[in-house]
This record gives structure tokens, C-alpha cells and sequence, in this order.
């Protein structure tokens, strides 16, 4: 049953509620809504910060680091009087200073196998915002085993890329089907390769839009659609997929044991 909202939400919501799409029902479900953030960083901060302004229920973040100066150059939820303070902390109070009433639970902690079924089984919806191969790996397993929707962005220099991995849909590929987790990858960092500040904010605000499209149940998600941004050229282009047949993660004859690593 959706609650209802008092006064203050329905002026503070109210351009959402505008909204066809959204009105005051979608709106009492992004305020009933728990959505997971993997990563508190370039792409977790704007997706945490709309996520919090939008009025979604319940917000998880997780992140073991802290906060360091190289990070302010793009990671907007941190301040420079926050320098040294748990990055998940750092985001909660950017969330609070917006929304006082947002629920966030903040998770000081590697996202390892353990946790990540912990936590994806109580979440609606699943934000990858991390910065590394292993751990987009391990988020998106354990979406496939828990059923849900997962959004994944990535940005390294000049270049980014976002989808949605929804298993829920028939035919739906998963983030393994497209990348799959045998494959060689060369880990390019941004202390070593370097970030556009802005590129971490255009494809976290899209990891929020998406986000909070799946909580509402609007369609056209970016479900088999994996978009790929230049930003020299700010130029977009797509890449359609469809569930790999034999993917070892989503596949009929996947191994669905948790041996997980983010490692």
C-alpha cells in the first residue's frame, strides 16, 4: 500500500508530481523505493545526489575509501573540509544538506560476495559506480542471482558508457554477456589515465535517470542498449545486445555459486 505524503513532500516533490509520467503515485513509490549505490565517488556522487533529491525511500552506499584531494576535481558530493572522512559518510551529509529526510545507510566496505547478496537481495534497484573490472563483475552476479535491475556506468578520460542490465526482461543481456569476466581487461585508473571532470557527472546523472525510471516502472529502459560517450566530440553512439546463450553468469548452464571477488 502506498503511503500517503504530508504538506512538506508535496511541495518539495511537486515538480515531479507535474509530471504525467510520475504524479503523486510514482512519487509515493520512489519515497517507498530502496535503491543500492556501489561507489561514492565521480559516478556514485551525482546518482547518490539525485537519487536524494528525487525522494527515493531508502539509499545504500557503499565504498571502503576516503575522501583526497585529487577528488574534488570531480567527485561532487565531497568538500575540502571533508578530506581524509569516509567517502559514504562525505556523500550522506552533501544528501542531508539537500534532503533532511532522506533514509541513507552507509557502508564503509569492500563490496565482497557476502555483502553484495546482503545487500542487492533488499534493493529495488542497483547503481554500479565503481571504478574497476572486478567489482562490476561481482555487482552484476549478484544482480543476475537476486533478479534485479542493475545500472552500470563507467568514465575514464574522455570516454564513457552507460546500460541497464535488467534480467527480469526476456532476452535481456547482463553486464557479463557484453563483458564477459574471462576476458583480459587492461585496468585503466583515473590516477593514472586521468578523468574529464564533467564526463563522471553526465553519465552518473544518467545512472540516476535510469535508476529512478526502473523504480517508477516507466519503459524504455537502456536494457539491451549499451551507450557509449566521446565527449571531445560530445557524440553518442549505441551498441544494441541480446543475452549471450552462453554466458557462464546468466546463461542456461551458469555457475551460480557466490564465490565473488572484487579482488
Amino acid at each position: 500500500m502506498l503511503l500517503p505524503m504530508n504538506d512538506m513532500q508535496l511541495l518539495r516533490y511537486s515538480r515531479h508530481i507535474l509530471l504525467d509520467e510520475i504524479g503523486i503515485e510514482g512519487q509515493q513509490r520512489l519515497l517507498q523505493s530502496r535503491a543500492l549505490i556501489i561507489g561514492a565517488g565521480g559516478l556514485g556522487s551525482p546518482a547518490a545526489l539525485y537519487l536524494g533529491t528525487a525522494g527515493v525511500g531508502q539509499i545504500t552506499l557503499v565504498d571502503d575509501d576516503e575522501v583526497d584531494l585529487t577528488n574534488l576535481q570531480r567527485q561532487i558530493a565531497h568538500a575540502q573540509d571533508r578530506i581524509g572522512s569516509p567517502k559514504v559518510e562525505s556523500a550522506a551529509i552533501a544528501m542531508r544538506a539537500i534532503n533532511p529526510d532522506l533514509n541513507i545507510h552507509t557502508v564503509k566496505a569492500r563490496a565482497d560476495a557476502a555483502l553484495l547478496a546482503q545487500l542487492v537481495s533488499q534493493a529495488d534497484v542497483v547503481l554500479d559506480c565503481s571504478d574497476n573490472f572486478a567489482t562490476r563483475q561481482a555487482v552484476n552476479r549478484a544482480c543476475v542471482q537476486q533478479a534485479k535491475p542493475l545500472v552500470a556506468g563507467a568514465a575514464i578520460g574522455f570516454d564513457g558508457q552507460i546500460s541497464v542490465y535488467d534480467r527480469r526482461q526476456t532476452g535481456a543481456p547482463c553486464y557479463a554477456c557484453l563483458f564477459p569476466p574471462d576476458t583480459a581487461m587492461e585496468e585503466a585508473r583515473c590516477a593514472t589515465m586521468g578523468v574529464f571532470a564533467p564526463l563522471v557527472g553526465i553519465i552518473g546523472c544518467m545512472q540516476a535517470a535510469e535508476a529512478l525510471k526502473l523504480l517508477l516502472g516507466m519503459p524504455d529502459s537502456l536494457a539491451g542498449r549499451l551507450q557509449i560517450l566521446d565527449a571531445r566530440r560530445m557524440e553518442w553512439s549505441e551498441i544494441r545486445a541480446q543475452q549471450d546463450p552462453q554466458c557462464s553468469v546468466c546463461g542456461p548452464n551458469a555457475d551460480h555459486g557466490s564465490h565473488i571477488s572484487t579482488e
